[in-house]
């Protein structure tokens, strides 16, 4: 019975950690990016092996409005 309640609490766990990195690449949470990664080709790189698909920077979800206006200053690499 103990480890059948162990098991649930480990997928679970798995479950709700796959969904979060899922969500952060994609930008649907609302956690703050940091500035490196707003641009960053490796950061694209990633997100796109982990969720299949490339980044839509136009309805990315920043956290505060300040990312909003200091993601477009910094320069494109």
């Amino acid at each position: 019975m103990l480890s059948l309640l162990i098991g649930i609490v480990l997928v679970g766990w798995v479950a709700a950690s796959v969904i979060g990195t899922q969500t952060y690449f994609r930008g649907e949470q609302s956690k703050p990016i940091h500035d490196r990664n707003v641009k960053s080709e490796s950061f694209e790189k990633i997100a796109e092996a982990i969720t299949g698909s490339k980044i839509n920077h136009a309805e990315r979800v920043l956290a505060y409005g300040i990312d909003s206006y200091a993601s477009n200053n910094l320069r494109d690499r």
